[in-house]
């Protein structure tokens, strides 16, 4: 039984990935005294995860891909090689014809200039994921915004991603600019740790949680007043990489937010984000940064800081970058918020990179970004399956298979 609490934690750390990270780097330091070489095993031939090689390796590799990429036409070719590989390497067949997934919507909340609601949406027969729908009260033209969460911990399921203060921040304040923004439990977190989902168990959640990310863009753009041609996506750490990698394989996306989390030699150290062969597969090798760069020449902001692997991207990964955007001659749309005397997390400065972004790609005023403006609701008051709306008799049993269906 889990008991429900209030978080009011403004920051976070993404421990798994922050553990993962330093976990790596000591080991690399350790290899290079002794002059160890560590043999790759079978799956290190197809799967990258965690610090899989060096900064210098990967600035390296990438150099040695742009002298196969390195034109537009070469480019958009390794781009559709990508997000097929990806799609193929996760085993995910996204059918071209679906409809909205059924949803569960109520408990209305009326704060300054925007309202909350709890949802929950069946994506796949007996799966339901749960999260919050923020409105501005003036519904029309609404530019789309997806919220992810990373593996942020907590003694409750509501002390998890969408509950946190951060994150009813970055919703509220992207609702009260004008979108219709969606924050939801990736697998294991949350509302779905309650009902007794894993996480970081089973490599198939990277599988499941890019079918919710698509099926909840698929809900999102069925509701009314929406702008189908203003869709973003930003979330932070194993956020980011849900973030990166919706926007890779998903064109309805057009414009992408990955924050700390782009790296040219980081994986992510969660079998959600690696724990499947989407990196090399017969016909590419990519590393995050390249994947986050299929979107191109959509705006794609990255956001970085001084403390974890996303250090050298103002060095390494953006440079990068910013050639392939050349390519297209949309330098300006890829842009990086560097913040090198922060750390890992979506705090208030990263955040108000954020909205300066999106107000300056969707049209929308950036005056209105004031968080001092929000209401911070009581986690309970968020939560999709309570008392009166308890999750469905025909639900899957925790970590049980799930059919990839619309």
């Amino acid at each position: 039984m889990h008991s429900y609490g209030m978080s009011r934690a403004a920051l976070g750390i993404d421990f798994c990935q922050y553990h993962a990270y330093h976990v790596g780097m000591r080991l690399l330091t350790l290899l290079a005294i002794v002059g160890f070489i560590v043999p790759l095993s079978a799956d290190d031939a197809v799967l990258r995860r965690g610090k899989f090689h060096s900064p210098e390796q990967a600035q390296a590799e990438m150099q040695s891909r742009w002298e196969s990429y390195g034109t537009k036409e070469k480019w958009q070719q390794h781009a559709a090689a990508i997000r097929q590989g990806i799609l193929d390497g996760a085993g995910l067949v996204i059918p071209a014809k679906r409809n909205a997934p059924p949803a569960l919507r109520h408990s209305l909340q009326s704060c300054a200039s925007y309202t909350v609601e709890n949802v929950a949406l069946e994506t796949a027969p007996g799966f339901f994921v749960c999260g919050n729908l923020y409105l501005p009260t003036q519904r029309q033209n609404m530019p789309v915004m997806l919220c992810t969460h990373g593996h942020w911990p907590g003694k409750s399921f509501t002390e998890h991603g969408r509950f946190q203060d951060a994150m009813q921040a970055r919703c509220a304040t992207l609702a009260r600019m004008g979108c219709a923004v969606f924050a939801w439990d990736m697998v294991g977190h949350g509302e779905s740790a309650a009902a007794g989902w894993s996480h970081g168990k089973d490599p198939a959640e990277m599988r499941l949680q890019m079918w919710n990310s698509v099926r909840v863009l698929d809900y999102m753009l069925s509701l009314p007043g929406v702008d189908s041609e203003r869709v973003a996506i930003t979330g932070e750490s194993g956020g980011g990489t849900q973030a990166f990698l919706l926007a890779a394989i998903d064109p309805r996306i057009t414009a992408s937010i990955p924050c700390v989390m782009v790296s040219s030699w980081f994986y992510g150290g969660c079998p959600c984000e690696s724990g499947l062969p989407i990196h090399v597969r017969p016909h590419h090798i990519a590393n995050n940064l390249e994947i986050a760069a299929v979107i191109a020449p959509k705006p794609l902001l990255l956001i970085s800081n001084g403390k974890d692997w996303t250090a050298q991207v103002p060095q390494l990964e953006f440079p990068h970058l910013q050639k392939i955007y050349r390519l297209f001659g949309k330098a300006d749309a890829a842009q990086n918020a560097h913040f090198a005397d922060e750390g890992h997390d979506y705090g208030p400065s990263k955040r108000a990179a954020l909205y300066t972004f999106v107000a300056k790609h969707f049209a929308l005023d950036p005056r209105l970004a004031d968080e001092k403006a929000l209401t911070l609701l009581p986690a309970t008051s968020l939560i999709a399956h309570d008392a009166k709306h308890p999750q469905p008799a025909h639900a899957l049993a925790p970590n049980s298979p799930v059919a990839f269906s619309p």
